[in-house]
């Protein structure tokens, strides 16, 4: 029997995340500043800091051949773990060991010189994963044919569209070779018709030259279709692994079962304490939702219930609200300091009620998930990752009768156009 392609033990990864803060009076600056003093003697450091690990104690065998696929909520270390395979980031702890070339597309534009022509780094990449360059012009023809960036071969990929970006470092990575192939969630960037082109690809790959792939994607249709096995992970950790179909229905019960959880009832939250929010809830539902939707271009509000266990009056209270898509990435943003300045001298009661409104919503119709924050007095009190669903529905934003288009952009912008003749 073949060794395997990779070998994974122990594998860890943790960040320390430090917390700076500004201070708006005398007896504040005072108080953070004998407590950086006393940190900087005790630990090293005169910042606030907090450990995340984004990996636990993760120990894997992927066999040459396979098509691995990669499931998880936003958050629970997939990225993190394909960016320690492409080499990218160190780990914490553990073994690694690859056997084989490794061609990794995480993001766009990941291995390319953006002063660089296409065809200039076409090469480039093709020596950064060892090959001569006879052999890269043997591939050369089939790698520009399948991007479809012919006319723009000569120009440098800094003025590339990301859709072009994505075309042509996939048939780079995927034509050039490479023993293990690592594919993150960049692909939905491209077109769909490229998205399909691509996965028809992987499936050559992996079914007739017998090469390794690692693909996460929140598409569990194309998991199903694509992957031989998955793993599934949560919170750093590997849960579950099998084949891909089993592993997709399991992920499909525990995202169900967490929805039904109110944010009150999460253990999976950090901070002191010293707040807690019990409750989210927008105003025309009369208990708290697992989640909740909007239009896009109507108003969003969101009542926060927090309970207060901090022993007298608070004397400033911070919370800030991220929305976050699909991949991760804060789309909209609300921070009580930044508006009008956090609440300050909050009485004493067992319950804090905070509405926070995002008016006439600009975002873009798809899913999405809240995250709740607080800071009581500096220190971190409660923040709740993915406290929400929030799914943003189609709506006449412009007041035409038509709908925007929900695939094109990040938000809604208000614009007009002028006809000068």
């Amino acid at each position: 029997m073949s060794q395997p392609a990779i070998e994974i033990s122990g594998l860890s990864k943790r960040y320390v995340i430090q917390h700076e803060s500004r201070h708006d009076n005398l007896r504040d600056t005072l108080h953070h500043s004998a407590r950086k003093i006393w940190r900087r003697f005790r630990w090293g450091t005169g910042f606030d800091t907090e450990e995340f690990w984004a990996l636990r104690d993760l120990s894997l065998t992927v066999q040459s051949g396979e098509v691995l696929g990669i499931i998880g909520r936003n958050g629970a270390g997939k990225s993190t773990l394909l960016k320690i395979l492409s080499r990218i980031t160190e780990p914490t702890q553990g073994t690694l060991k690859l056997n084989g070339r490794v061609a990794s597309l995480l993001e766009v534009g990941t291995g390319f010189h953006p002063e660089l022509s296409g065809r200039e780094n076409v090469f480039l990449n093709g020596a950064i994963l060892g090959m001569s360059r006879q052999e890269i012009r043997r591939k050369f023809d089939e790698i520009v044919a399948f991007a479809e960036v012919e006319r723009f071969l000569d120009t440098p990929v800094k003025r590339y569209s990301s859709g072009m970006y994505v075309r042509l470092a996939f048939a780079v990575a995927a034509h050039l070779e490479p023993d293990i192939f690592i594919v993150d969630e960049v692909l939905a960037v491209g077109d769909v018709n490229f998205q399909k082109k691509c996965m028809g690809k992987m499936n050559d790959v992996a079914k007739q030259e017998g090469r390794t792939i690692l693909f996460v994607s929140h598409n569990m249709t194309a998991i199903q279709n694509l992957c031989t096995k998955a793993i599934l992970l949560d919170q750093g950790r590997l849960v579950s692994q099998g084949g891909a179909g089993e592993i997709v229905s399991e992920f499909s019960h525990r995202l169900k079962n967490r929805g039904s959880i109110t944010v009150g009832q999460r253990r999976d939250r950090t901070g002191t304490g010293a707040v807690r929010f019990i409750s989210i809830k927008t105003p025309d539902s009369e208990e708290e939702s697992p989640s909740c939707s909007v239009q896009c271009g109507q108003d969003l509000t969101l009542q926060l219930r927090l309970q207060n266990n901090h022993l007298g009056p608070i004397r400033k209270l911070h919370i800030s609200i991220a929305i976050r898509d699909y991949s991760d990435v804060v789309v909209c943003y609300a921070n009580s300091d930044v508006r009008h300045g956090d609440f300050h001298e909050v009485k004493q009661s067992a319950e804090i009620n905070v509405d926070v409104t995002f008016e006439k919503l600009q975002m873009i119709p798809g899913s999405y998930t809240i995250t709740l924050y607080s800071r009581v007095n500096e220190d971190v009190a409660d923040w709740v990752k993915e406290a929400l669903p929030l799914e943003v529905l189609s709506g006449d934003y412009y007041g035409t009768g038509k709908l925007p288009p929900s695939h094109l952009g990040g938000f809604l912008a208000n614009y007009h156009f002028s006809l000068h003749s």
